[in-house]
Formats: C-alpha cells, sequence, structure tokens
C-alpha cells in the first residue's frame, strides 16, 4: 500500500505568536517615540502663540488707526482679557477691536479653556506704550509677545 502524505498549509502557532510579540514591540516603540501627550501639548500652545501675536497685532492695528491711542481699557498691571460677549466685570474690554469685526472677528479662547467670561490672556502695557500679551496657561514654556 501506498502512503499519503498531505501537507497542510499555514501558520503554526509558534510563528503567529512570534508574529504578534514583534508587532507589539513595534508599536510601543513606536507609541513612546510619539509622545502623543507632549504632541497635544506642542499643539496647543502653537494655537497660543497664534493667538497672543493676533491679539498684539489687532491692538496695534487699533492704534494706528487712532492716531497711536492704545484701547483705554489696558492696564498697566497684567490683567486677563474678557470672551467676546462676555461680562468684562475685573477684566481688560477689548470689544473695541471686535466692534464690525474691524480687527478681530472675537477675541481668541485659550485651546484648555479660560475662566468665565476671560479668554485665558493676559495684556498690560509699560509707562513707554508697549503692549505684553501672554498666555500664562502655557505648557512647558513661556509665550509672551511685547511690541
Amino acid at each position: 500500500m501506498e502512503k499519503i502524505i498531505r501537507k497542510v498549509k499555514g501558520f503554526t502557532i509558534m510563528e503567529l505568536l512570534v508574529v504578534i510579540a514583534i508587532i507589539g514591540i513595534l508599536a510601543a516603540v513606536v507609541f513612546v517615540i510619539l509622545k502623543p501627550g507632549e504632541q497635544r501639548a506642542k499643539a496647543r500652545n502653537v494655537e497660543r502663540t497664534t493667538a497672543v501675536n493676533t491679539i498684539v497685532n489687532a491692538v496695534y492695528q487699533y492704534a494706528v488707526d487712532n492716531n497711536g491711542n492704545l484701547p483705554a481699557s489696558i492696564t498697566d498691571s497684567p490683567t486677563e482679557i474678557c470672551q467676546t460677549g462676555g461680562s468684562c466685570s475685573g477684566l481688560v474690554d477689548l470689544s473695541v477691536l471686535t466692534a464690525n469685526q474691524k480687527y478681530l472677528v472675537s477675541i481668541p479662547a485659550d485651546p484648555t479653556g479660560a475662566s468665565a467670561n476671560g479668554a485665558g490672556y493676559e495684556i498690560s502695557k509699560n509707562a513707554n506704550g508697549r503692549v505684553t500679551v501672554s498666555a500664562p496657561d502655557a505648557e512647558g514654556q513661556t509665550i509672551n509677545i511685547t511690541r
């Protein structure tokens, strides 16, 4: 009698386990390299930097259009900026910048959330009329622009 040998095609359990282990190790390495938390923090800080720059530019465009006069609500000490449409008690009201959407459509808000009526950004001016806008909630760095 003749022997019939059938070949079974497929992977052994050991081969499958090795492949799964390799994929797991590669996924862990990629996850550690990318550090998604840090990437999100960097993205939020980029958004903050853009917002701070936008506010400073709008303030100076307002000053150019108003004979060098800054918005009257800017104080000498850093104070949080009021959100568009919010109650501005104790905050800096920059609604002159958003009136008729001439300089800004709305005051930018901090990406991690602002206070009840505040935008999460602070503004002040010094004795020489230089304006500083800062993002006090910046993650791992200081974000402020003075012009």
